[in-house]
C-alpha cells in the first residue's frame, strides 16, 4: 500500500494482458502479452544496446489456438522487443503444447513440457495464468448447465474454486443449498 506523503520514484513497468476470441471456424484463441519499459535509460547486462526511456524492453506474447474441448491445436509467438539478439528464439519450444488440455494439471504439464533453457521465461510465465483466462473467456458461450457439472465425488465442480464459491460462502447456499457448509 502506498501512502501520498511518502515520495516515490517510478522503476519499471510491466503490463500484462490477455485477450479471448471466438474465431469463425468454431476455434477459440487466447492471446497473452507482456511489455516491460522502464522511464530512464537502460542497458541491458550484454552491453550491446542502449533501450531509451520509455521504449519497451520486452514486447512479446503467444496466442494458442483451441477448441471448445480446451485442447491446444495451433501456437504462435511475437517478438517486437526484446533485450538480447537470441531472445526471439525462446518460442519455438512452445510448440510443444499442441495436443494439451487447458484445464486441470496445466501448469505442471507446461513447466514439464518447456525446459527452462529453451524457453523465454516471459512466454512461460503468460502461460499459467493463461489457462484461467482461457476458461473465463470461454464462460460467456458455454451453458449455464457447464456451471451445475458434478466432479467424479458428485459435488458440484465450481465449488470451492475461488472465494466467492467456497463451500461457506452464500454463492454456494443459494445454488447449490445441499452442499453448503456452514463456516466453523
Amino acid at each position: 500500500m502506498h501512502t501520498d506523503d511518502i515520495p516515490r520514484e517510478e522503476l519499471h513497468l510491466r503490463q500484462i494482458q490477455f485477450r479471448g476470441w471466438r474465431r469463425g471456424d468454431g476455434l477459440f484463441e487466447i492471446e497473452a502479452s507482456l511489455s516491460d519499459r522502464k522511464p530512464h535509460e537502460f542497458r541491458p547486462p550484454s552491453g550491446e544496446r542502449v533501450v531509451p526511456a520509455g521504449d519497451p524492453i520486452h514486447d512479446l506474447g503467444l496466442t494458442l489456438v483451441f477448441g471448445a474441448d480446451m485442447v491446444v491445436r495451433e501456437v504462435s509467438t511475437f517478438f517486437a522487443a526484446y533485450p538480447y539478439r537470441e531472445c526471439n528464439g525462446g518460442g519455438d519450444s512452445l510448440q510443444a503444447l499442441v495436443g494439451l488440455k487447458i484445464g486441470a494439471g496445466w501448469g505442471s504439464e507446461v513447466r514439464k513440457r518447456l525446459p527452462t533453457g529453451d524457453t523465454c521465461a516471459h512466454l512461460r510465465e503468460l502461460l499459467i495464468p493463461l489457462a484461467s483466462a482461457a476458461t473465463i473467456a470461454l464462460a460467456s458461450v458455454r451453458s449455464p448447465a457447464a456451471l451445475d457439472a458434478l466432479g467424479p465425488d458428485g459435488i458440484p465442480r465450481k465449488i470451492d474454486t475461488c472465494y466467492a464459491y467456497g463451500a461457506s460462502r452464500e454463492l454456494v447456499l443459494q445454488r447449490w443449498p445441499s452442499f453448503h457448509k456452514p463456516a466453523p
